[in-house]
């Protein structure tokens, strides 16, 4: 039986705004993810999904950000806990991630080679030279042509798809037991884009790795998660199987997000939208946080926050009409 690599509990965070005032961006997220499995998280921009996976490697600036409850249990210990000094062996050694934007994530004075020489050298102890010799077979491995020749190269002599290449290729250099993949395809075509999701789950399987694929694409998450969490203002609305969501989605929000989606059966001039925009933190409704944009909307749900409830085993869905 699989285990579970990182469990999240009743996690809330708190954003510093003065001395004495702070607002809520993430409220009270519980998920796990076990070893060789993939959690899509979904919502659109602005729903906390980058702020809970930067917060699990607690990349959030301390001075102005606050894990006010909740625990992050990785391999035992809880990440809340651990001082700046423990979480550096823990980044990039056992939790990785690829950021959404690799020409920001690659430093563009430093050749790649140099750059992936370096990650490898902060995990490991080993020479420069073996360094570069796994750098290059790393890159080979996935997918870049000529891996000694675009070693010596700058990021901006390469591809879109090919710096996201690189960035996979250093997030699993330390063969991590977590992958944290924050929007990885989002700036590629769809063609790229196919191309770097079955390269990561191939590499998946071969490494074993749990990844967190944190993305606003409902389709990617069809094709390549096994659970679904669906997360609003910061805020779980649904959680589930991939099978339960897309064959039985509950919430109005995941239904709205499907809807969204464009068919080839269906005319275009059909497609659904959801009406109005994520509230800012300090505008969150009195109740139910999607209760402004919500077409089911009732008085209770102007009043009360709902909870959240499993209605099958493994489905929970936060919403008064169930």
């Amino acid at each position: 039986m699989a285990e579970t690599v990182l469990d999240v509990q009743h996690l809330q965070v708190k954003f510093r705004v003065s001395k004495t005032d702070t607002l809520t961006a993430i409220e009270d997220v519980t998920f796990s993810v076990k070893e060789g499995e993939t959690l899509g998280i979904v919502g659109e921009s602005g729903c906390g999904k980058s702020v809970t996976a930067n917060t699990i490697l607690r990349l959030l600036p301390e001075r102005t950000t606050v894990i006010s409850k909740g625990s992050i249990h990785f391999e035992g210990k809880d990440l809340t806990k651990l001082s700046l000094k423990e979480m550096r062996t823990v980044r990039g050694n056992k939790i990785s991630m690829i950021f959404q934007e690799p020409m920001t994530s690659l430093n563009p004075v430093y050749r790649i080679g140099d750059q992936l020489v370096e990650m490898y050298q902060a995990n490991n102890a080993i020479s420069k030279k073996e360094a570069w010799e796994k750098s290059a077979k790393m890159l080979e491995k996935v997918g870049i042509p000529s891996p000694e020749q675009r070693m010596h190269e700058f990021p901006h002599n390469l591809s879109g798809g090919m710096r996201q290449r690189v960035m996979i290729a250093m997030a699993l250099s330390s063969e991590p037991a977590l992958l944290i993949a924050d929007e990885p395809t989002t700036a590629l075509d769809v063609t790229i884009q196919a191309q770097v999701l079955e390269l990561m789950r191939d590499l998946q399987n071969q490494m074993n790795t749990a990844v967190l694929l944190i993305t606003h694409d409902m389709g990617v998450v069809a094709e390549n998660a096994d659970n679904v969490m669906v997360m609003y203002a910061g805020e779980v609305v649904e959680y589930g199987s991939v099978k339960s969501i897309f064959k039985n989605s509950l919430h109005p929000y995941t239904i709205g997000l499907l809807r969204s989606i464009p068919r080839l059966d269906q005319d275009m001039e059909e497609l659904q939208t959801i009406e109005g925009t994520v509230p800012s933190l300090d505008q969150m409704p009195k109740g139910c946080r999607f209760s402004n944009r919500c077409s089911h909307c009732m008085d209770r749900c102007r009043q009360e926050a709902p909870v959240l409830k499993e209605l099958e085993e493994g489905h929970q869905v936060k919403c008064f009409l169930f």
